[in-house]
């Protein structure tokens, strides 16, 4: 089957969607979640593929650790997707307003997107997430993964659509894209009139790339280069645990701080603190001239450094003046996805809420928290960046949009 028939079929099954039932839309996922245990093997044998051609091919760690498949994260997948079962339909919801003087009555009713084409690259989890919140939304979906995963996805993709089909979903409606080529993303990005909303899931490189390129309607994910900023107030244990938290537990993953920023009067009174750990759990930090000063062994940091999303365990360190320099380097250097002070001071912590432009800002709490199953969306379909329809992580109720529903007796203009 071609691209194009596919994105066709997604359609026309959309509109198929539109009557399915809360009770079928349920009863397949909850299909899907036993399906990818009692296929948790299989899958776990194309993961093993993905994962040597990838190693052959020289993939860096923080790669690998993005494209593996465990048993344990199979059975994360399939309670991701229970989650999603007990969250509230988002279909079908009416807002009334208060009868027009003519008797016209006005609401708002709550509606699918249609169909939701995603690219994406080595995170197979993102297959299970996608096609979960995309059903329960009422979506059809169309999928098209990076050449890294693609027996891992294509597995997923085939085992959680056949136990869609197979409890009432309409066929089609479950769509993955096998030609990983540059072509088939090319022409994805084209398909106005059959693909609703575009979403890309990945690198600099390929965000920038959908951004430019598609004609259909995108919503820009999540580029992570997160900081968090001591404040002079901050309590030091507090500060060192959240920083090594936001730095080590996952440098892999968007929401992981790249850079370090530390007010001047905390850095010279605790700057090892902070770093030692770091240090010693292999992370390799790259500081500003004043942070060089205070604490030996780092190598000095480059304007790029600042800009960076490493995904792996490399820490920028600046030392800055006070918040405003602090925030004013967020703004410049960021990308808008999460960011988090650490302080004892409400003046400081309603300062940097206010001021930081992200879509998470956080008072000591580390970044690691911007996901959708943390924010309790059962899982998340992308952290948005931008500022229309939708802003940080994406969960159901993102997936919909409106129409307006007009109830007269007889009205005429």
């Amino acid at each position: 089957m071609t691209l194009l028939q596919q994105a066709e079929k997604a359609k026309a099954s959309s509109y198929k969607m539109l009557n399915v039932s809360l009770p079928v839309r349920n009863g397949a996922l909850l299909a899907m979640s036993d399906a990818l245990l009692m296929y948790a093997d299989y899958i776990l044998e194309q993961n093993e593929a993905d994962m040597h051609a990838a190693k052959v091919d020289g993939k860096t760690d923080a790669m690998l650790d993005r494209l593996l498949l465990t048993k344990s994260r199979i059975e994360g997948m399939a309670t991701g997707i229970k989650k999603v079962i007990a969250l509230p339909d988002p279909i079908g919801s009416e807002d009334w307003v208060e009868k027009m003087p003519n008797g016209l009555a006005i609401g708002k009713r709550r509606v699918p997107l249609g169909v939701i084409g995603i690219i994406y690259e080595a995170r197979p989890n993102v297959t299970s997430d996608a096609i979960s919140l995309c059903v329960k939304a009422g979506n059809a979906v169309l999928l098209r993964g990076g050449s890294d995963a693609i027996r891992s996805n294509t597995a997923i993709a085939e085992v959680l659509a056949r136990a869609g089909y197979k409890t009432g979903l309409p066929e089609g409606c479950i769509q993955f894209i096998q030609d990983t080529s540059r072509e088939s993303a090319a022409q994805l990005m084209k398909l106005s009139g059959l693909v609703d909303v575009l979403i890309p899931r990945g690198g600099e490189q390929l965000i920038r790339s959908v951004v430019q390129n598609a004609t259909v309607p995108v919503i820009e994910t999540g580029l992570g280069n997160c900081h968090v900023f001591i404040e002079n107030s901050a309590e030091v244990n507090m500060a060192r645990d959240i920083v090594f938290n936001a730095k080590v537990s996952r440098p892999a993953i968007c929401n992981a701080a790249e850079t370090l920023l530390i007010e001047e009067g905390f850095a010279k009174a605790h700057i090892a603190s902070i770093l030692d750990p770091l240090a010693q759990a292999g992370v390799e930090l790259r500081g500003c001239e004043k942070s060089r000063r205070l604490y030996h062994g780092m190598k000095p940091a480059q304007e790029q450094d600042w800009l960076t999303e490493y995904h792996e365990l490399i820490l920028a360190v600046r030392v800055v003046s006070d918040i405003e320099e602090a925030i004013t380097h967020i703004n410049r250097c960021g990308t808008h996805h999460s960011e988090s002070i650490v302080t004892s001071s409400y003046a400081a912590a309603e300062q940097f809420l206010n001021a930081v432009d992200a879509a998470a800002v956080y008072v000591n709490a580390s970044t690691r928290f911007t996901d959708g199953e943390e924010f309790g969306f059962g899982a998340e379909i992308g952290i948005s960046t931008q500022k229309l329809h939708a802003r940080g992580p994406m969960g159901l109720h993102e997936l919909t949009t409106v129409k307006y529903v007009v109830r007269g007796n007889g009205q005429i203009r």
